[in-house]
């Protein structure tokens, strides 16, 4: 089940990697999608637009510690390029308990958290009381979300993105069921979608802890040996807190967008904007399953000395997201109404989400460069720079872009282009690192 990433033909070794995670990531957002779907089209745009308003918040706090589980992947793989087993082994039990020590924290992050942090961002009147129980219930359920994230990184690691997927599908089907009988049988609302979400990511982290267990492989879970290795646990720390810090940026500067959006005080307008976004987020799920391909590809051939493959991996992810960008965004703009409408049939709802998806869908291709370039970089090693680099490129010049651009036109459509422009400034600075930082590395390798 298991990739050799380290010899023989790179691109379709990357697509046999990549496209079990576009499928994965598009059956994920097909299940969260439900949840926006059947509050819009059961309950109503207020209850759409609650749900919605969420999202970005969520992200924010989870991407911190999901960073974590990203560089618990990259030491497993490099480990795994290595061939040091015992490593492996150290690292994929630190990992573990890592990710179910995080999902405790999130909880009470959430729970606590929830009101005050919606209220400063802005969330309408009408949509606040059903946000804030929206987003308890799913902070309830992330001990189950980590570990599966942190369980899926492992299996990735060693190149199998077949199980994961299956996981996924599993747990998706239950969260789609129990939408549908919440909120239309027992008339739930918010409360009812954000209960199937809580479950559907237990069915998922029950079966990736159980492939774990199961398996002989090197990666294998003994449930016994769940403890912290220290050396370890400050290695998977070294890479995933910069790797969750760079996650929080973007995600901080997702906050900013939709308080700016709040800000227009509609309903109506965040209702499209939450639209939108969904659908976009399936293109961004494709893009970020060559992020994923070129960290990986990266981290083992790292860990093997395999020079001369890097910048191939590199060239190779680069030609792949740019394709699938393009592609895919291209045909959500080219079929955008009918699919909003599928969210929320109010035209206004469609208008105000199309403006928005006519201009950043058909330039997500922009991001995905700039993603599988900072996903090589980590592969290298530094996590440092790659997240300083976010931090100017896409946080610092989206806040300056508000405050300035924005603030002297007030229109969505000023506020929506801040997006690619953040894109290409930080694709490019990335690339510059890249190329510093590879050269570094293979001196240091031809110098043994």
């Amino acid at each position: 089940m298991t990739i050799d990433m380290c010899s023989g033909s790179l691109p379709g070794k990357i697509l046999r990697f990549s496209i079990p995670l576009v499928l994965s990531g598009i059956l994920q957002l097909l299940f969260n999608a439900a949840d926006i779907i059947v509050v819009g089209n059961w309950d109503s745009s207020q209850a759409m637009a609650a749900v919605g308003s969420t999202s970005s918040l969520n992200t924010l706090i989870v991407n911190l510690f999901l960073g974590l589980s990203a560089g618990g992947s990259v030491v497993v793989a490099q480990y795994y390029g290595m061939k040091a087993w015992k490593d492996v082994e150290e690292v994929v039990h630190t990992a573990i308990l890592l990710g179910l020590v995080s999902g405790v924290a999130l909880v009470f992050i959430g729970i606590f958290l929830a009101e005050p942090m919606l209220t400063l961002m802005g969330t309408t009147e009408d949509c606040i009381d059903q946000a804030v129980l929206y987003m308890r219930i799913v902070f309830a359920g992330m001990p189950a979300m980590m570990v599966y994230d942190f369980g899926a990184g492992i299996l990735r690691a060693v190149g199998d993105t077949r199980r994961p997927l299956l996981y996924l599908f599993a747990g998706g089907v239950v969260n789609v069921g129990f939408n549908l009988f919440f909120v239309i049988v027992c008339h739930m609302g918010v409360a009812g979608v954000a209960i199937g979400t809580v479950m559907s990511q237990c069915i998922a982290a029950f079966l990736t802890v159980r492939c774990l267990v199961k398996t002989d492989d090197h990666y294998g879970l003994k449930l016994r040996r769940l403890r912290i290795v220290k050396h370890k646990l400050f290695r998977i720390l070294r890479v995933g807190i910069p790797t969750g810090i760079q996650g929080a940026v973007f995600s901080i500067s997702n906050v900013l967008i939709q308080s700016a959006i709040n800000s227009f005080d509609s309903s109506i307008i965040v209702a499209g904007n939450t639209a939108s976004s969904s659908i976009e987020n399936f293109v961004y799920t494709a893009i970020y399953s060559v992020y994923q391909a070129s960290l990986t590809f990266t981290s083992q051939n790292v860990g093997a000395n395999k020079v001369k493959r890097i910048v191939p991996i590199l060239l190779w992810c680069l030609l792949c997201v740019a394709a699938v960008g393009i592609v895919l965004g291209s045909l959500a703009t080219l079929f955008g109404r009918p699919l909003l409408a599928i969210y929320d049939p109010n035209p206004d709802v469609i208008a105000y989400g199309f403006d928005r998806l006519s201009l950043i869908a058909t330039t997500y291709f922009l991001c995905g460069l700039m993603d599988v370039v900072c996903g090589s970089i980590r592969g290298l090693g530094p996590s440092i720079t790659p997240t300083i680099v976010s931090l100017v490129g896409v946080c610092a010049l989206r806040i300056l872009w508000i405050y300035t651009v924005f603030a002297a036109n007030r229109s969505l459509r000023v506020l929506y282009w801040s997006y690619p422009v953040t894109w290409t400034v930080t694709f490019l600075a990335h690339l510059v690192c890249f190329i510093v930082f590879f050269r570094r590395w293979k001196k240091r390798v031809e110098a043994r």
